[in-house]
């Protein structure tokens, strides 16, 4: 593997046990690239596209970010392979990914966990949400920069009207590689069915699945309206995502260039919610124009009843971890 991490010309870095060739003196001293699997269209490359500014402006050009969209680097479980073996690579991850290493994170993915995305900030803030970046920095060689991007509400995409569970029942739906999300939907009477992000177009166009979910921006950008032609505004999960990097990598930076790094991530993040926030009506009105109708007419305190129960589905999660979240939830 090639690791593209730059060292200043006055001297050589070894990551992974590789000694790396300096660039030429006036170039940047670290250059990241920066990782996701969704549309250079949406509005987390908008975030991305800040991140990437601020943090060569804070460090006075010293470090570079190069935005590779479209899963130009592969697919997430590709790039995530590829940080973990110590690449100088940055990617978006989501509490699904991290329950991987660290089960606990899995809570913070779950349906219907907040009504009002803002309310996030009190996770982040917490001593819980603390606890398990450092364990997983610890216990599997991660950095969680960030988990506040609000990557949106998700919602149901199928050729009907989804108003309840009983309209849910017995259809397919595509899933991530996600225990949460399959648990989710098998409590909506669902058939779960897991595709790739990539393919997810195809799936739905061939019939594999007779629905999916996703938030507006990401609907559109991968053109899934093109397929089917009804919206059903579910919110069945408030998405959060953030950035992440190797452990080890980023302990051999200079403390400066680490707290550059940390706190552009969560700003990057607070302005990510705000546009996600201030731009679902917009995304609707533009899906609208394209032939999309949209089902405002939910049962959410039906979902809600019929998906709670998915909190009881993890037996590797924390004693007390869901009562935990919701104390900080409710404060």
């Amino acid at each position: 593997m090639t690791f593209q991490l730059i060292g200043r010309a006055s001297r050589l870095i070894g990551i992974a046990g590789l000694a790396l060739a300096p660039l030429a003196a006036g170039a940047a001293e670290y250059t990241f690239r920066l990782a996701h699997v969704t549309s250079d269209k949406e509005p987390i490359q908008q975030a991305m596209e800040e991140f990437a500014k601020n943090v060569e402006t804070r460090t006075d050009g010293a470090v570079a970010i190069q935005i590779f969209a479209n899963a130009q680097l592969g697919s997430n479980p590709e790039v995530f392979e590829q940080i973990r073996a110590g690449a100088p690579i940055i990617s978006i991850s989501d509490p699904g990914y991290l329950s991987d290493f660290v089960p606990d994170f899995g809570v913070l993915g779950g349906p219907y966990l907040m009504d009002d995305p803002r309310d996030f900030t009190k996770i982040v803030e917490s001593d819980l949400y603390a606890e398990m970046k450092d364990r997983l920095r610890s216990e599997s060689g991660i950095e969680l920069l960030s988990l506040n991007w609000l990557f949106g509400a998700r919602h149901m995409l199928a050729d009907k009207a989804i108003s309840s569970p009983a309209d849910t029942e017995g259809m397919t739906f595509r899933t991530p590689p996600n225990i949460m999300w399959v648990e989710t939907f098998n409590a909506m009477g669902a058939r779960p069915t897991q595709v790739a992000w990539g393919e997810v177009y195809s799936a739905l166009s061939a019939g594999v699945v007779d629905g999916a979910e996703a938030p507006l921006p990401s609907i559109h950008g991968a053109k899934l309206h093109e397929t089917k032609k009804t919206i059903s505004l579910t919110g069945h999960f408030k998405g959060f995502t953030g950035l992440m990097m190797n452990a080890d990598l980023f302990a051999s930076l200079p403390e400066d260039i680490q707290t550059v790094l940390d706190e552009e991530a969560n700003k990057a993040g607070v302005f990510m919610t705000d546009v996600m926030l201030n731009s679902e009506e917009e995304w609707i009105s533009k899906l609208e124009a394209e032939g999309v109708t949209f089902n405002r007419d939910v049962d959410i305190a039906a979902f809600q009843d019929a998906t709670a129960e998915v909190y009881t589905k993890f037996p590797d999660w924390s004693e007390g971890l869901y009562d935990r979240v919701r104390a900080i939830l409710d404060n």
